[in-house]
């Protein structure tokens, strides 16, 4: 299982929200360039970003950012928030971004999804989001009307290689992840799946590891030392 290393990006700096709430924002470093170098000291080959802004408002506000990061490192780069359109999918391809998550526009415009994964292919991922079990839009702002495993039939019956599965209830609480949801996941599709939210532990990533899941976001466990990044990504070998 890979490890995915998160950054979320606001105003240009890597920050952590609670549960997906603007209004409990924390800043872990005003340099996320500065962040990836160490996630890459301790062995990370994988980096998850997030725009946050962009899950907001749909536009690219932290694209020179998102530039200098990919820069800074060689690491497999994969980024969410606020992809709406091909113009921004090739914004991000073009800087060297190696896959795009399409989170609302996955949910809302199927037309957009399929042309995306027919002229991209495994660079397109899905985000999942999942409030109270049902797929979550616009910065997990709205609840859709999709409940997790129709959509995901959905995702496989269109071509979609990866989901990103997010349970909001469990993202930076450090309460444990939602196994049970991701071994549901595992044993019943064959696309790779990356579970996010509540890794809190080694034992997570163990457990984890242990369902054979494609990968794991690592994000405020990571920043508050509940979790060694090396030794996580030793244990998910």
């Amino acid at each position: 299982m890979n490890i995915y290393p998160a950054i979320d990006l606001y105003g240009g700096q890597a920050v952590r929200l609670y549960k997906g709430d603007f209004n409990q924002m924390t800043v872990y470093s005003p340099d996320p360039t500065a962040v990836v170098r160490d996630f890459a000291e301790q062995g990370a080959k994988y980096l998850h970003l997030v725009d946050l802004e962009g899950a907001k408002s749909g536009q690219t506000p932290n694209l020179d950012t998102v530039k200098r990061i990919k820069q800074a490192s060689d690491m497999f780069t994969e980024i969410g928030g606020g992809i709406r359109n091909s113009e921004t999918i090739d914004k991000y391809i073009s800087i060297g971004v190696d896959r795009v998550i399409l989170g609302t526009a996955a949910v809302n415009d199927r037309d957009f999804l399929i042309a995306a994964v027919q002229k991209y292919g495994d660079k397109i991922a899905v985000g999942v989001d999942l409030i109270d079990g049902y797929v979550a839009i616009k910065g997990w702002t709205e609840k859709s009307q999709y409940p997790c495993f129709e959509f995901c039939d959905e995702m496989e019956s269109i071509g979609v290689k990866t989901l990103i599965c997010t349970d909001i209830s469990r993202d930076g609480a450090m309460q444990g992840t939602n196994r049970a949801l991701y071994r549901s996941l595992s044993e019943q599709y064959d696309m790779q799946i990356i579970a996010s939210g509540g890794v809190s532990s080694v034992d997570d990533v163990r457990e984890l590891a242990s369902m054979k899941l494609h990968g794991a976001i690592i994000g405020k466990a990571y920043y508050t030392g509940a979790i060694n990044l090396r030794q996580a990504i030793e244990v998910a070998l």
